[in-house]
């Protein structure tokens, strides 16, 4: 998230801090009154009552600890002043992918992210071998972007380096960050664009030039995609052995 001068975040206070997280209680809680009152006088749908349940502070998704959303990631928990609770895509709509640059080393973007003074954290690390971490869920808002708007609606992902060493930016890491946000956009239902994968500059009101002149997008536009096309041939693998496994039960059930 380098702006050239300091590393690794948003900031102190990227998201509003305490004070924006009783703003989005009391505004949840207006919006939860208001669903109901809706819902009795039956202009909700059964689909925007189940999306208002989630705002209802208190209720969530069950969690797992250490659980991570991308298989290949190790996870390392991000301090919890660093982050805040939410059921996304069921409260806010995932719809972004933000590409950051530390301005340190991988073992810095760590660090920073765990420390609750820093206020600022990324979902996923990335390093120049390819190693990546996670440290908040993709359920949860990420301090991240210095947007609020933004925060809420994107994965964020911070990769190893500076903005203006080109030599940072190594195979193993493009083919790595490609591969994870291919997995979160496939999840997530997330094009594959610039309109949708962005860097930590072009998000509204930041003071940031992440990831800098130097790093390719055409070329991790072309991996991701490529990425994409590869993930989903495995799910459509997967489901056909799935399918072909319960067949088999329901016939072996038959015969019995």
């Amino acid at each position: 998230m380098g702006n050239g001068n300091h590393s690794a975040g948003a900031g102190r206070g990227a998201d509003g801090g305490q004070g924006a997280r009783r703003r989005t209680v009391r505004r949840r809680s207006v919006l939860i009154g208001a669903g109901v009152a809706a819902a009795t006088g039956g202009v909700l749908a059964r689909e925007q009552l189940g999306r208002l349940w989630y705002q209802v502070p208190g209720v969530s998704k069950p969690r797992v600890e250490g659980a991570v959303d991308y298989a290949k990631a190790e996870w390392v928990a991000a301090s919890d002043a660093n982050w805040r609770r939410a059921d996304r895509p069921d409260d806010f709509t995932v719809d972004r992918v933000i590409i950051h640059v530390v301005q340190g080393s991988y073992a810095v973007a760590l660090k920073v992210f765990q420390d609750p003074a820093h206020r600022a954290a990324t979902h996923y690390v990335v390093g120049k071998d390819g190693r990546v971490a996670q440290l908040i869920r993709e359920l949860d808002v990420a301090y991240q972007a210095g947007n609020r708007e933004y925060n809420e609606r994107a994965v964020g992902i911070e990769h190893e380096g500076f903005v203006d060493r080109p030599q940072d930016f190594t195979g193993a890491m493009y083919e790595s960050s490609a591969r994870l946000t291919a997995d979160i956009c496939l999840r997530h239902g997330i094009p594959v664009d610039r309109t949708h994968v962005i860097g930590h500059v072009e998000v509204p009101g930041t003071d940031h030039t992440d990831p800098g002149p130097h790093w390719d997008w055409d070329r991790y536009l072309r991996l991701v995609r490529a990425a994409k096309k590869q993930l989903e041939r495995e799910r459509e693998r997967d489901e056909r052995r799935e399918r072909d496994e319960r067949r088999e039960r329901d016939e072996r059930r038959e015969r019995a």
